[in-house]
């Protein structure tokens, strides 16, 4: 610490302010980590290992410092060093911003993955976007969502490294130029692009245990032509650094509206720029120790975190055709074998589909290459069941109508070789109802991967009373094997363990009802049951529904004259995006009952009702080990997996679910 505060931030140790010390540890602690890097590299390279490479619009890592102490088995050793210099690594963790990198489960379930892989000692990586400003900072006003800029980088970040040496150079619209070769081949090249740089960030991923340390290797967007001279001397001070602006823009936030043209064609623009990066940087790295690419699914499985990343097959087909000149048929093998698709929904909305006629115009050769992979998918199709024109209508990567759209679901499927529900329920009912025709086509393409968590961030750092109790119960084996949790069952009855098991949750509570306090100016009385939601706000997963259920206690209460049977503090917490109309009213309604339920004396001790504003990993990590009951009521049928429900369960929440 003392190194990186004189020769990594300039400062002598007395003149380091709270943000300095964590940025003198983190540094720190990234030597460690970066120690353990090269060596996993090494270890992979010397074992010419498979490789995993996960692709995702979002990993909502949360804060590093924490998890990377206690994965490397540092934290009370650190904590001890810097409580004798008077020190408190608790409060030297709030400095820490999360990472602005997702929004809800699906990017949390990224990085849980992540953390497994590398726990496992797996050369599994993650290929991401680095966004500045995230999805947003939730304020709330006069109960009204508000969004803000999420600047978590405004005051550096110390786990990332950046590599400007292997940025990847992004082509954009432009058109295709079709030529004959000598043997009367077509030939496509695609021409008068506009080109964006991708600049690498790489932060480290340290397993349970520090022997392995894979990477989460993330894209920012720059300019090919950072400023024009020429223009900025003929006074168009704004005009020259256009091209500048018009770059970065892809990297800035995460999920821009897709309610308007330019929103729509950002998104895409988005995507493409996430796996064009990424397929090179996979490219490249295979190239450095084979030649041939027959072996390329040998040695590289790319896994696509829904429809996001689906241009990823277009992208290896446009790659392995165009750039290296392989035949049609040994690219599609090819690429079937390297890719898989995991689907995380049933909700037709949430389902990709992109206009043709955009697409078309961002990625003019890649249109081209999904009709093709159409045309010939649905000649597969009709040999199969000929004479069926609804079932080639349904199974069309293209869907007709005014306007014509690809269907990213469809393209994901039949690009992959593998797909995947995230649950049992939501597997069959992808098999059953969303995707049937394909099940048919190929049964064996289909199963379930049930989703999951990490315990070493959501109870050995996130609720270390319990976890310390667990470990002098049962032992340390829980923590990379979950299944040793079934030692605890004789203990379910034993008076002992339930007295410390309700005052670890009691210390739970303490520490969410000071949040709370901090936070809203609410107090909340720890001996009410912890009644708590909190994940995206939207219509599915009826956060309304609760609501009305308050509303209902409320009035069971003042005009009845029932109290509840057990005195209740109601918390939710979650973001509706921004441009959802119905979700950021159900915020407002949240805040008007609660002004109208803890201004009233009649409901004071029996109801409370909280909203913790701006929604993230941190505050997941305080709220969850604070839970006495905790809310799954999305419409059944309608939550592909979930993993908060595992969370709160596995620290000991009791789960009311649909």
């Amino acid at each position: 610490m003392a190194y990186h505060a004189r020769y990594s931030l300039g400062k002598e140790w007395e003149d380091l302010s709270p943000r300095d010390l964590f940025m003198a540890l983190s540094l720190a602690v990234r030597d460690r980590l970066v120690d353990g890097m090269l060596k996993t590299e090494a270890r992979y390279r010397q074992a010419r290992a498979k490789r995993l490479y996960y692709l995702s619009m979002e990993f909502l890592i949360g804060r590093s410092l924490g998890n990377n102490l206690y994965n490397l088995d540092l934290w009370d050793l650190c904590q001890e060093m810097l409580s004798q210099m008077g020190i408190d690594l608790e409060a030297l963790q709030e400095q820490e911003r999360d990472a602005a990198l997702g929004n809800g489960g699906l990017g949390r379930l990224a990085a849980c993955f992540l953390d497994s892989l590398a726990t496992l000692g797996m050369p599994g990586y993650g290929y991401g976007i680095h966004y500045e400003y995230g999805l947003f900072r939730q304020e709330i006003e006069n109960g009204y969502q508000k969004e803000q800029p999420d600047t978590w980088l405004a005051q550096g970040m110390p786990w990332q490294i950046e590599r400007p040496d292997e940025a990847c150079r992004v082509p954009l619209y432009g058109r295709v130029e079709h030529t004959q070769d000598a043997q009367g081949r077509d030939v496509a090249r695609w021409i008068e692009q506009k080109v964006v740089i991708g600049v690498p960030y790489d932060i480290p991923i340290v397993g349970y245990g520090g022997e392995t340390v894979n990477f989460l290797r993330l894209y920012a967007a720059r300019s090919s032509q950072e400023f024009d001279m020429q223009i900025f001397n003929r006074g168009d001070y704004l005009k020259a650094v256009e091209q500048k602006i018009s770059s970065e823009i892809i990297s800035k936030v995460l999920y821009p509206s897709d309610s308007v043209e330019a929103g729509r064609r950002l998104r895409l623009t988005q995507e493409y720029f996430l796996v064009s990066c990424a397929l090179q940087d996979i490219m490249r790295r295979y190239r450095q120790s084979e030649e041939s690419l027959d072996a390329f699914p040998d040695r590289v499985a790319i896994q696509l975190n829904d429809t996001h990343p689906a241009l990823v097959i277009v992208e290896l087909m446009r790659l392995l055709v165009d750039e290296h000149g392989l035949p049609w048929d040994k690219a599609w093998e090819i690429t079937q074998a390297t890719c898989a698709y995991t689907n995380h929904t049933l909700l037709p909305e949430a389902l990709e589909k992109w206009p043709v006629s955009l697409l078309g115009s961002v990625l003019p050769r890649h249109l081209e290459l999904i009709q093709e992979i159409n045309h010939r998918f649905l000649q597969q199709v009709a040999t199969v069941w000929p004479g069926d024109a609804a079932r080639l209508q349904r199974m069309s990567l293209i869907e007709e109508g005014d306007p014509q759209q690809v269907r990213m679901a469809h393209l994901a499927i039949v690009g992959s070789h593998a797909i995947n529900g995230v649950a049992a329920l939501h597997t069959e009912l992808l098999k059953t109802t969303m995707v049937p025709d394909f099940y048919q086509l190929w049964p064996e393409r289909f199963q379930n991967k049930t989703n999951a968590i990490t315990p070493r961030r959501w109870l050995l750092k996130a609720n270390p009373p319990l976890a310390r109790l667990i470990s002098a119960t049962i032992g340390e084996g829980w923590i990379t094997d979950l299944d040793q949790l079934r030692a605890l069952e004789p203990y379910a009855q034993d008076a002992g363990f339930q007295e410390e098991f309700r005052k670890a949750k009691r210390s739970n509570k303490m520490r969410l009802a000071r949040v709370i306090q901090e936070t809203t100016g609410i107090a909340v009385d720890i001996d009410t049951l912890f009644d708590i939601q909190i994940k995206r706000i939207h219509e599915y997963k009826r956060q309304l529904l609760n609501v009305m259920h308050i509303m209902h206690e409320y009035f069971m209460l003042v005009e009845e004259q029932k109290p509840p049977l057990f005195p209740r503090t109601y918390i939710f917490a979650g973001k509706a995006a921004p441009g959802y109309w119905a979700a950021k009213q159900i915020i407002k309604l949240i805040h008007n009952v609660a002004q109208v339920i803890n201004n009233d004396p009649r409901a004071r001790g029996l109801i409370t009702l909280v909203f913790l504003p701006d929604y993230r990993v941190s505050l997941a990590e305080k709220i969850i080990p604070a839970a006495d009951l905790s809310e799954q009521i999305s419409t059944a049928g309608t939550e592909a997996s979930g993993t908060g429900n595992m969370k709160f369960a596995l620290n000991g929440a009791l789960t009311i679910g649909t």
